[in-house]
């Protein structure tokens, strides 16, 4: 792997590790993220001579808090807060600085979570915050996610941090009422993160394990903090169950659909491990989006085949999940699950019903249920649609190939 690119992974994977340590050390956003950029310059001048270190996150988060230090001996101006941070024994190691109020985990990027998720936050702030921040996502790519212009998501995220610092919005991992009042809010984010990772929406890749990873990471610990929450092990068991079929999901850079991948591909630890999850909240009979989630997710990977899937209590639990959180999302995963049950036909004037024209998938499941009725010319016109609304790669290929395998007459009307 060409040394830049080597340096540009590493970094991006130890990026939230560092920032989230030296927001801790310095209880400064915008501290921490300029010192950790000049690390990334520090690393791209020495390693391609030097050769990468043996820790190469250690060296970067060493190298950065050492910038950050010397960023606040220059500004003397600087607040009494800065100066006894800089005191905490600025030569040793992160773990040997002890923080007293840092909440109940002693977890630097669950802290920052948290802080980014604070209700005082706009709820797209604090989605773009975590990614930025958590992530290690560019700015750009995080616009591209929010189909919003460059300068507007700059704009959110500066005025978001600005938010953190002015209103002096705590560190900490919440507890006791206010815990439990915020958990849905960093449940949200937590999810958002997977699903930018598991079907990437910016960026060059169409899978990025560092998000995937990070968010069960943080998954596990939530789940940790609170065993007994059936959401919190609603959600791991949803993350896990995805990523189980995650090395099957592309093949030669296209989307491989459920019904398509080779099951015997799928990591049956990580099912495991999920059903597992997913038994234990049912029996704490507290259902959720998540666990219901969950739950479809489980038949799925119960099913040896796609032939074998379980469609109707996958429907049954798409009708549980509306009545806990209704959407036109829920709804329109329901519909492809009716029309394994009921038709085409009858999935489509559900979907139709539907107001999701900016929804990719929304078009691409209109584009297949057309397919199926015969309907070429308003299938290829949906897929169309469905390409124009996704910028990611594989399932552009995905598409376009189930586009171009259409036939040229029209079918039954």
């Amino acid at each position: 792997m060409d040394a830049t690119l080597a340096i540009e992974r590493i970094y991006r994977d130890e990026y939230g590790r560092i920032v989230a340590s030296l927001v801790r050390r310095f209880g400064d956003i915008d501290i921490a993220e300029e010192a950790a950029g000049e690390a990334l310059l520090a690393a791209v001048e020495k390693w391609p001579a030097d050769g990468v270190p043996p820790n190469p996150g250690g060296w970067l988060t060493t190298t950065a808090r050492n910038r950050a230090i010397d960023k606040i001996r220059r500004e003397s101006h600087r607040d009494a807060k800065h100066q006894a941070a800089l005191m905490l024994n600025p030569t040793s190691g992160d773990d040997d600085v002890a923080d007293k109020d840092t909440g109940l985990v002693e977890d630097d990027r669950l802290r920052l979570i948290f802080t980014c998720c604070h209700p005082a936050l706009a709820p797209e702030a604090r989605v773009a915050l975590t990614l930025r921040l958590l992530g290690g996502l560019t700015v750009a790519e995080i616009a591209r996610a929010f189909l919003v212009p460059e300068t507007t998501m700059a704009q959110r995220i500066t005025r978001a941090k600005a938010k953190i610092k002015n209103a002096h919005i705590p560190y900490r991992v919440p507890d006791g009422v206010d815990l439990t009042r915020r958990l849905a809010g960093v449940l949200a984010v937590i999810y958002l993160v997977y699903n930018e990772g598991y079907l990437s929406g910016s960026g060059d890749a169409d899978i990025r394990d560092e998000l995937t990873g990070e968010a069960i990471r943080l998954g596990r610990i939530l789940r940790q903090l609170l065993p007994t929450d059936p959401e919190v092990a609603g959600l791991l068991a949803l993350m896990l169950l995805t990523e189980s079929r995650r090395h099957v999901r592309l093949a030669a850079g296209e989307l491989v659909p459920l019904h398509e991948q080779d099951r015997g591909g799928w990591d049956r630890t990580l099912i495991a491990e999920g059903h597992d999850l997913v038994r234990e909240c049912l029996a704490l009979n507290r259902p959720g989006q998540y666990q219901l989630l969950a739950a479809v997710n489980a038949v799925h990977t119960d099913a040896p085949t796609a032939a074998d899937t379980d469609w109707g209590q996958i429907v049954t639990l798409y009708s549980q999940l509306y009545a806990v959180a209704p959407s036109p999302i829920v709804t329109l995963n329901r519909a492809v699950a009716v029309a394994e049950l009921d038709g085409a036909e009858v999935a489509l004037a559900e979907v139709d019903r539907l107001d999701l024209t900016g929804y990719h998938a929304w078009h691409a499941t209109r584009a297949d249920l057309l397919r199926r009725l015969g309907r070429s010319a308003d299938a290829r016109a949906a897929y169309d649609a469905a390409i124009a609304a996704t910028e990611n790669e594989a399932e552009r290929a995905y598409l376009s190939r189930r586009r171009g395998s259409l036939a040229g007459l029209e079918g039954p009307p």
